[in-house]
């Protein structure tokens, strides 16, 4: 169907691989990295993902220094750490007001520049210290970053008013645009960089997908997104492509059917992209050897499941998961995980088990990208579920109009056009969705509330500082929305509230999950429950491929159950999408 990915077609010295956790973005532009070292290019892979595994794939220490790969003479990786970017940048722009205003508002300070924003931006700083170097341009024949800007943040860097010196002077706090705070003098540097990754014959962005169809919708959605601020050069890799099944086993048919189905699903803005495929292979792509084998269509012969899963204690059900909710008599329950894990599904069903318990559930969602009603399409509902969805793009709306409408009384011309762009932020999003979903659990007393994705533990501890100081985040009102005020101990109250972080057993998926539960613990929220979702190796599959990657999955298991988790628990990967009541209650009670 897709002709195998080819790097013969690439002839841009800069390569971006980007793509949601979990898709195999790192993966693939290692195998790309020796590939085209192996035909003798000079090659520099540089990873600025806060989560990188890239010497994980490449079995080799690094820096932020480039070392030459063992075994491929040609190539040379580093690997630059925005998060540690972002920590100097922080105290960069809050340093000098140590000892010089109240530690209050220091604090706030610190924390306002603590979220994601601030950590694109150190990324982007980072990999722009590269393209702007010309010695070190001319000496690669191909530079590779695994994770690329994000639209969000190319679009920051091009707001006018964000290098106006009325930023340094504003004294009403920005959500997202602080972080720029201290760059006017990269200006043009930054300017350069976000031109040559509009320029086709400098920047091929691939992007990189599974066969699936949460996975391809936001491809489609990244694709359009860069596409909008003129980065039009894109291909798109369909990774993980089962080529054929074998037809006496459940699973490995199952497996392929649904891969295929999500194939013929490819949104139709994301068809007029370049698609090319790789395989899905039976070995874990870590080491040269491996990552050779990837793309030359090589057969590794997986080694034999024996072993019993190694723990001390076993690992739970779904259904034990929720007969802990029900009988502990939480109140709020939150559904948490990157993208493409599945934790719409899981949310799902853990309100029908919870239902099906007698309780009253009230199931809503604050992800643009979730599609809960969508679980429960042609089919009954039980009279004791509610089912809702917060739209963000109405949220934010309704807090921009509310804000603006206040401003306007204090800010001259200037001011509120900068406000006016400081609110066209994550940031911004977050908070009024955050203040919606706080109305919905404060309307619902006397229900169980299951929500499909939360607020980090970031938005957390902004609203806390609002709360605590009056400052930057109670704007529109003068003060905190008095539910989001009770709601902000309700969740931090472990009797109340339990998150539930869902991953699958790959390698940036856990260590994603894992900072999102060190984000939450920031803000005082201990995450009791991990659910593994779609594991192979909890099937019984025969499959010579699947069972390979089945072993795999051995590690994360064990690193979840071991290291991350108080309580864990496994969903076996399915041979149909739960979709209705019924199915839902079937997977509740598995």
């Amino acid at each position: 169907m897709f002709q195998p990915f080819q790097l013969e077609r690439i002839n841009t010295p800069f390569l971006f691989f980007t793509g949601k956790g979990g898709v195999g973005k790192t993966s693939t532009a290692c195998a790309s990295a020796v590939a085209l070292a192996d035909e003798g290019k000079k090659v520099l892979i540089v990873s600025t993902d806060p989560a990188s595994n890239l010497q994980d794939v490449l079995e080799i220490d690094l820096t932020n220094t480039p070392k030459v790969i063992p075994n491929v003479p040609n190539l040379y990786a580093c690997n630059l750490d925005p998060e540690e970017a972002a920590k100097n940048y922080r105290e960069k722009v809050v340093g000098p007001y140590r000892g010089k205003l109240p530690e209050s508002v220091v604090a706030t300070m610190e924390e306002q520049l603590s979220g994601a924003c601030t950590v694109e931006i150190a990324a982007f700083d980072e990999f722009t210290r590269l393209l702007a170097d010309e010695t070190i341009i001319k000496e690669y024949d191909h530079i590779l970053f695994d994770t690329a800007p994000t639209g969000h943040t190319l679009r920051l860097l091009q707001l006018p008013t964000a290098w106006s010196g009325f930023l340094e002077e504003s004294t009403h706090g920005a959500s997202c645009l602080g972080p720029l705070s201290g760059l006017n003098d990269k200006k043009d540097v930054y300017s350069r960089t976000v031109e040559a990754l509009s320029d086709s014959v400098k920047t091929t962005l691939c992007l990189v997908s599974r066969p699936e169809v949460s996975s391809l919708q936001e491809a489609n959605r990244a694709s359009l997104e860069l596409k909008g601020i003129g980065i039009t050069n894109q291909l798109l890799i369909m990774n993980g492509l089962l080529k054929e099944f074998t037809s006496d086993d459940v699973v490995s048919t199952a497996f392929y059917q649904r891969q295929q189905h999500a194939v013929n699903s490819i949104p139709k803005e994301l068809k007029q992209v370049p698609t090319y495929s790789l395989p899905f292979v039976s070995f874990s792509l870590t080491g040269i050897h491996h990552l050779r084998s990837f793309f030359n269509g090589e057969s590794l012969p997986p080694v034999e499941i024996n072993a019993e899963l190694d723990s001390n204690r076993s690992v739970s059900e779904l259904h034990d998961v929720i007969h802990d909710f029900s009988v502990s008599n939480k109140r709020i329950i939150l559904s948490m995980g990157k993208g493409g894990v599945g934790k719409t599904t899981v949310a799902s069903a853990i309100a029908v088990g919870l239902v099906e318990k007698g309780h009253k559930v009230h199931l809503t969602t604050t992800d643009p990208a979730s599609h809960v009603n969508d679980m429960f399409t042609n089919n009954h509902l039980h009279k004791n579920l509610i089912i809702s969805s917060i739209q963000p793009h109405e949220e934010v709306k309704k807090y921009k109009e509310e804000v603006l409408s206040k401003a306007s009384e204090e800010l001259d011309e200037e001011g509120l056009a900068y406000l006016q762009e400081d609110l066209n932020s994550p940031c911004t999003e977050e908070i009024a969705v955050f203040r919606a979903f706080a109305d919905v659990v404060a309307k619902s007393e006397e229900e169980i509330v299951v929500i499909d994705t939360a607020p980090t533990g970031h938005t957390l501890l902004l609203l806390d500082s609002a709360q605590h100081y009056h400052k930057e985040l109670s704007r529109s009102s003068g003060e905190v929305p008095e539910n989001v005020a009770k709601l902000l101990p309700r969740l931090r109250n472990p009797e109340e509230t339990s998150v539930v972080i869902v991953t699958v057993a790959e390698t940036t998926p856990v260590f994603e999950a894992s900072r999102l539960q060190e984000d939450l613990k920031r803000a005082g929220i201990l995450p009791v429950w991990w659910i593994i979702n779609q594991s192979l190796y909890a099937t019984n599959t025969k499959d010579p491929i699947l069972l390979g990657r089945a072993l795999s999955e051995r590690t994360w298991i064990h690193k979840v159950n071991k290291e991350l988790a108080t309580r864990s628990a496994i969903i076996p990967w399915h041979s149909e999408e739960k979709i209705g009541y019924d199915q839902l209650k079937e997977l509740s009670s598995s």
